[in-house]
């Protein structure tokens, strides 16, 4: 036992000095983040917000002021065209007509009297007893007794066309969505209509008007598939299509937005008007395509050559990776790395792309299912953070 002693003396030495001479080549070697390429399906869209609202909406005013009198509809409530929602009270216009009439009444006997008058002149003229300057006198306070005749007919139509106006009607088939009046309150119709209710047309009908920025709206086409969700039913997504981008541009702090009509159907009126929806307007989608994370396409290893640097530069293009997805159509040629099997320097390789969700991105030549690509570099002399420490004194805390 003594004779192999030293024997396992010299092999336990041999061991550890090979075990730290691999230590020190792998202290600076780097270790890489890889991803695989793989085949799924993947979507391209561009995210907005937007508000829920009826296709039509009628604000059902007052024409004439007033005190309401009474009220025949209440929220929520269903109307038809031409039911009667609200009631001025027509004291006042009442009276109104009734005067007016009384003023026509005295128009007309006056121009019974102007007729007379008139007729007396010209049977007095023919006899010479009277002269042309008599005629013309009387005619003209004819002319002037028809046109006051006019004139106080005009004031009672408008006198009636009041008192009608008193009562309220609904011009639309619809639900009362707001109430602005209380019965007793005073509407003052002298600058503007006051608005007494809204009414929606037809809530199983609505639309979202959604903010889509100018850097999305290149790509945002009528007839576009648009998924949403509201927060009254976050486990929910809805459906709908866009039906029109509008040219008329949105500027809020210098942000340039378009105004995306999205129709929606709500047949079991779950949606309700003024919901924030968050919208996804399906711009492309592929199934079963070569993809890879938007992670390979940022990294650079730190030493690229300037060749490669300046080609890479040239053709990136969109936004890959970032929060939401690109708005930017057509191929792109990219550079990513990859690392073959067997090596542990990964190589350069020029890939064409085209669609992306912000996550993955669609490889259409360049690369095959099963490749390693780059995505991020990992060096064994990275720092291990620290642990929290005391601010208050003392040293790190131990558990």
């Amino acid at each position: 036992m003594k004779r192999f002693f030293p024997w396992l003396i010299i092999i336990v030495g041999l061991l550890v000095i090979a075990f730290a001479i691999r230590q020190c080549r792998q202290r600076g070697a780097a270790n890489y983040q890889t991803a695989m390429v793989a085949r799924g399906p993947i979507t391209q869209a561009v995210t907005a917000t937007g508000t829920l609202n009826p296709v039509v909406t009628v604000q059902v005013g007052s024409q004439v002021s007033g005190n309401i009198a009474k009220l025949f509809a209440d929220f929520n409530s269903q109307e038809k065209a031409g039911e009667v929602v609200a009631q001025i009270d027509p004291a006042i216009f009442q009276a109104t007509v009734t005067q007016a009439e009384g003023d026509v009444a005295s128009a007309k006997a006056a121009l019974e009297l102007a007729k007379v008058t008139a007729s007396r002149t010209q049977e007095l003229f023919a006899r010479k007893t009277s002269s042309q300057a008599d005629v013309d006198q009387a005619m003209a306070a004819l002319h002037q007794a028809e046109a006051n005749v006019k004139i106080k007919q005009g004031a009672l139509d408008k006198a009636k066309a009041d008192l009608d106006h008193c009562t309220i009607t609904s011009p639309i088939d619809g639900v009362v969505i707001s109430r602005s009046v209380d019965v007793g309150q005073t509407v003052a119709a002298s600058l503007q209509a006051p608005v007494i209710f809204a009414i929606a047309n037809d809530l199983t009908k609505m639309q979202i008007d959604s903010n889509v920025a100018e850097a999305d709206v290149g790509v945002v086409k009528i007839d576009q598939n648009v998924d949403f969700t509201v927060d009254a039913f976050p486990m929910q997504t809805f459906h709908g299509k866009v039906v029109q981008v509008r040219n008329a541009p949105i500027t809020v702090q210098n942000v340039v937005t378009y105004d995306t009509v999205i129709g929606v159907s709500n047949p079991d009126l779950k949606l309700k008007p003024g919901m924030t929806a968050n919208v996804s307007i399906v711009v492309a989608h592929r199934d079963d395509v070569l993809q890879i994370k938007n992670a390979a396409l940022r990294y650079r290893p730190p030493d690229a050559t300037p060749i490669e640097t300046r080609r890479t530069s040239a053709t990136r293009g969109g936004q890959p990776g970032g929060a939401r997805s690109s708005a930017q159509e057509g191929r792109a040629d990219r550079t990513v790395y990859v690392l073959p099997g067997g090596t542990s320097r990964p190589q350069p390789a020029q890939i064409k792309t085209e669609i992306s969700d912000g996550i993955m991105t669609e490889v259409l030549d360049g690369l095959k299912e099963g490749d390693r690509v780059v995505t991020a570099e990992l060096t064994s002399t990275t720092a291990a953070p620290s642990p929290p420490t005391n601010p208050f004194g003392g040293g790190p805390r131990r558990f």
